[in-house]
């Protein structure tokens, strides 16, 4: 995404050094709903989706993969119809997207067809930078809770040596420091976890905080900004006007 395009999204300023060569800008929208439909040719031709509970409301997914893959088609943005798992390269980084609504794939466990196809993708991506992202958080404090459904997602994550997951499914913002797939803290090799899943539509409460948890709201509507530069990355959540959640900080990669 570049300048241009981030400042077409409804006013959202791009990151601080989104400009300069080999850094790359990635707004962070889960659940934002009727607002493609508003701007479809702002939104769609920046949008890498990645598929959630609510899209197989619709047998299949159908208009999930109608919308960006083209109708009927079986391959476009949003991967292999029915299958919705892809990767791309962005810069020095490699990213992933999953499908975490396992039943309708044929399982998420090992042995599955997305799993076995996530170890050969990141054998043959090497990356010094690995970011994925799916529906359901493997950790959450908040409202759906933590949902072991992509723990192999984590372990073969962990394994290859990634570096950031993104998620939403829960109605808040929750940022989690790096750690492992057992929850256990791990500043050197672990991955941090973002939900974001702060579209509007509504909020739930948290309950009892996970461990490792490090921020969490859940009033403010908005949207998560990464930088996304070599051998790192910058995030911001950016509130919508009269939000008062600020957080804002750098990682590097392993």
């Amino acid at each position: 995404m570049d300048d241009a395009q981030m400042q077409g999204c409804h006013g959202v300023p791009p990151p601080a050094g989104s400009a300069r060569r080999g850094f790359y800008a990635i707004a962070v929208a889960i659940a934002i709903g009727g607002m493609i439909n508003r701007a479809p040719g702002i939104w769609t031709a920046i949008t890498r989706p990645t598929v959630g509970n609510h899209e197989y409301l619709t047998p299949g997914a159908a208009g999930y993969f109608d919308y960006f893959n083209g109708r009927g088609r079986v391959q476009g943005r949003a991967g292999r119809r029915g299958e919705g798992w892809y990767s791309f390269d962005v810069g020095d980084w490699h990213l992933v997207a999953l499908n975490s609504v396992c039943d309708e794939v044929g399982g998420c466990g090992p042995g599955s067809p997305q799993l076995e196809w996530l170890k050969a993708d990141l054998a043959a991506h090497p990356a010094a930078c690995t970011l994925a992202y799916w529906h359901h958080p493997r950790f959450s404090s908040g409202f759906p809770r933590s949902n072991p459904r992509s723990d192999a997602f984590w372990r073969i994550l962990y394994e290859a040596g990634a570096d950031v997951v993104l998620n939403g499914h829960a109605h808040d913002y929750e940022r989690f420091a790096r750690q492992t797939p057992d929850a256990q803290r791990d500043d050197v090799r672990g991955i941090r976890q973002f939900v974001v899943g702060t579209g509007g539509k509504n909020n739930y409460p948290f309950g009892s905080v996970e461990p490792n948890s490090e921020v969490r709201d859940a009033a403010t509507s908005g949207v998560l900004l990464l930088t996304l530069r070599p051998g790192g990355y910058d995030w911001r959540f950016a509130p919508v006007p009269g939000g008062r959640l600020r957080d804002a900080g750098s990682g590097a990669c392993h």
